[in-house]
């Protein structure tokens, strides 16, 4: 059986043991007591994921890093020669280096490495902040982004899940901290530095009037997307991202799916739906994963005027959060019997969509 349904199946699987094992334990979060996967439980429900990585064919631009690694020199006395012919993003160019002097030429070893790190850090913030652990990862699986980020743009995901490990900061507003985080993830992969204003953006409440602009800010630039195409053109010009916009044109990319804007506008839909709910519960988790997500809707709709390739590899860096609002919602705004019934359709939704995705792999 295929592993795209092998990890279906683990996944449910590990949904019912946890029914009969106890695998979660107190702890202190925000300041408030809550029940937490424990390291090992929520480490272990990764794994088959990690393990899959190194032999996930030729998915994406897998090939394309095949031929990256093997292209660098071995040795660590042939690391600061080959760093001279690197362009941008060196720390993701210098890490590679340094595996591949550690465990030579053997590529899947490199893969499992990377998606150990990219693990890592999404475990650590999936397992102390999700509401349920178990259904963060399932959302993670059946939105595909495991494929395209874990076996495909890996480069972008290391950044991506450093900038998603600084969450603790940003809620913590140490500032400081996380603009250093930032910009160290963005030494990975320059479009980390996105995430920068939005550290802001995205303090208080939720829907809160910093968030309502952006919005009127993305239905401006959907209305006047040829102007807002020459600004950023004129933006990105003398850096590594100026052949952006002639690239997309060139290319005809049309956008991005208008299917896959919906399902991941699904969770800031909701919270607009249920914001009562939301105002009067005021957890700081909550109303940051709610902006959150409000900004990775609003970058999506940009995305489906513009390009799906270039400006719809933005909104990764915001949509994980989603994968901890989504729970919530479906757990605080419904009472107990029609929670459940939502999860049903949540998941039987899900599945389609990841179906759909996986047929195109």
């Amino acid at each position: 059986m295929s592993n795209y349904y092998l990890i279906l199946i683990w996944v449910a699987f590990f949904a019912v043991l946890q029914s009969f094992v106890r695998m979660k334990r107190t702890e202190v979060v925000c300041g408030k007591k809550e029940y937490r996967m424990k390291k090992e439980w929520a480490f272990l429900l990764f794994l088959p994921l990690i393990i899959w990585s190194m032999d996930r064919g030729n998915v994406g631009d897998t090939y394309s890093y095949i031929k990256m690694f093997e292209d660098i020199p071995g040795g660590f006395s042939n690391i600061a020669s080959y760093m001279t012919t690197v362009i941008k993003d060196k720390a993701f160019y210098f890490v590679s280096a340094i595996i591949k002097a550690v465990v030579g030429n053997r590529v899947k070893l490199y893969f499992l490495i990377i998606a150990l790190i990219q693990a890592m850090l999404l475990i650590r913030v999936y397992r102390k902040y999700s509401f349920n652990y178990v259904i963060s990862f399932f959302l993670f699986i059946a939105s595909t982004d495991y494929i395209s980020w874990m076996f495909n743009g890996i480069r972008q995901f290391v950044a991506v899940t450093i900038t998603f490990a600084c969450f603790e900061l940003i809620l913590e507003k140490k500032y400081k901290k996380a603009i250093i985080g930032i910009i160290f993830a963005a030494l990975f992969h320059g479009s980390a530095l996105l995430v920068l204003p939005f550290i802001f953006v995205c303090q208080g409440r939720a829907w809160n009037r910093k968030t309502v602009l952006f919005i009127v800010a993305v239905l401006v630039v959907v209305m006047y997307v040829n102007q807002f195409t020459d600004i950023l053109e004129n933006l990105l010009a003398e850096t590594q991202y100026e052949n952006v916009v002639s690239d997309w044109k060139m290319w005809e990319d049309d956008g991005t799916n208008i299917l896959r804007v919906l399902v991941y506008s699904v969770p800031a839909m909701l919270s607009l739906i249920g914001l009562k709910y939301i105002r009067r519960a005021d957890n700081p988790v909550v109303n940051i994963c709610t902006n959150m997500s409000i900004v990775a809707a609003g970058i999506y709709v940009v995305s489906m005027f513009t390009s799906g390739i270039f400006i719809g590899r933005l909104p990764i860096y915001f949509s994980l959060y989603s994968y901890i609002l989504l729970p919530w919602e479906i757990e605080n705004m419904f009472e107990s019997k029609s929670a459940r019934i939502i999860y049903l359709l949540m998941i039987v939704g899900y599945i389609g969509f990841y179906f759909v995705g996986i047929s195109s792999v």
